[in-house]
């Protein structure tokens, strides 16, 4: 994983932290006090043998099946007095940390996770119990990639630092007004997005176990907080963002188990035209226009030089920029919005450029108009695509 990942998942972290003191957030801040909340959470879980390295070609010979880690965190609740206390009650943010084992510390190392997340109720089930999401979204430290010389069966992992996504559905059951239990069922993904090779990356499935601590008045969750029908509601409007994207690539050519020597830049611009029926859900359609510097390279092999390395051709410029047109749905909560999108090519030369793309996004709030954007692409729901590292504008009607 290359710095400018690094640099921008954190710059989101910090902002989870001082966005709700900037515009019309701090007036919310000033209106009451937010609410503050620090919890552990285990989780073991079941690691998926996607490759050979997982499956038991490895030093132990044996299957890497079975991962475990612990969590510390914090998050707080905005004032219920305030705007966003108002349209969102349940909705929490924060930051946090985990350490990751995996049972094979010398080929696949134990990773130290920190990420910013965010979650909230779904649906009350009884006066102190309800059901719950959270995902968190960061970066992991400390793998142990692989290594042509001392790692070399390690296909799953190429880089030291990677991409940590996790999404869970928990019960969460208020124990007291200052405690709460917590457990589910949560998915996590670990990979560099490209960047490097190998990048097979780690899948696993865990349960989750958590106990969270909270401070501040206010933090009853089984009193009602039903708020009178269009009092804090935003009435349905239409919302235009449009966002400029940069990034670098690995290429690796799969047929021929190569890897195309150096990086391959990536640029774009996509213009989200969304229905927002509610201050929560978002849908619409997005232009996207792309820049792929890798984009058919597989096509132009010059040949090979007196060391047996294959040489490249570049592509002409039509085999590397492509357009398309994607439907996308959007989860949209204070200071952060979940952008998920399914397209298909209009436009490009190719077969790196043709058919079906998908896109998952986290849009991190710097003002109510300004937003970070961090995202991965895939091409045909499978082939790994590139990050999309950028910043984004807002213009509601």
């Amino acid at each position: 994983m290359n710095r400018s990942l690094l640099t921008f998942i954190l710059a989101s972290a910090w902002l989870c932290l001082s966005a709700p003191l900037s515009g019309q957030e701090a007036d919310s801040v000033k209106a009451g006090r937010p609410v503050h909340q620090v919890g552990v959470d285990v989780m073991p879980a079941h690691v998926f043998p996607t490759n050979s390295f997982l499956k038991g070609d490895n030093l132990k010979h044996e299957k890497i099946d079975k991962t475990a880690s612990i969590h510390l965190k914090y998050a707080f609740r905005f004032p219920r007095t305030s705007r966003f206390g108002k349209i969102y009650p349940h909705a929490y943010q924060g930051v946090g940390v985990a350490y990751n084992t995996f049972y094979n510390a010398a080929e696949l190392g134990d990773p130290l996770a920190v990420y910013v997340f965010q979650g909230s109720r779904i649906k009350r089930l009884l006066s102190r119990l309800s059901l719950d999401y959270e995902w968190n979204f960061g970066v992991s430290f400390g793998w142990k990639p692989y290594d042509e010389n001392h790692n070399v069966a390690n296909i799953a992992v190429g880089s030291r630092v990677n991409a940590y996504i996790n999404l869970g559905f928990y019960l969460n059951w208020q124990v007291s007004p200052q405690w709460r239990l917590m457990t589910g069922v949560a998915v996590t993904h670990y990979s560099n997005g490209n960047t490097r090779y190998p990048n097979s990356g780690v899948n696993v499935l865990g349960v989750r176990v958590g106990m969270t601590r909270v401070f501040g008045a206010g933090n009853s969750e089984t009193a009602s907080h039903a708020v009178p029908r269009g009092q804090t509601a935003e009435k349905p409007r239409v919302v235009c963002d449009v966002v400029a994207y940069g990034a670098q690539r690995t290429k690796g050519i799969v047929e021929e188990g190569y890897l195309v020597p150096g990086k391959f830049g990536i640029a774009g611009m996509d213009v989200n035209a969304m229905y927002a029926f509610n201050p929560y859900f978002r849908v619409g359609l997005s232009a996207d226009g792309h820049y792929d510097e890798s984009a058919n390279i597989k096509t132009h092999i010059a040949g090979r030089d007196d060391e047996g390395e294959i040489k490249f051709y570049r592509p002409p410029l039509r085999e590397q920029i492509g357009v398309g047109l994607s439907l996308r749905a959007e989860l949209t909560m204070p200071v952060f919005s979940i952008n998920f999108g399914v397209g298909h090519s209009l436009l490009g030369d190719g077969d790196d450029l043709e058919g079906y793309y998908q896109v998952l996004i986290l849009k991190t709030d710097i003002t109510r108009r300004l937003f970070l954007h961090t995202g991965y692409k895939l091409k045909d729901f499978r082939h790994p695509g590139n990050l999309m590292l950028g910043l984004g504008y807002r213009i509601a009607r």
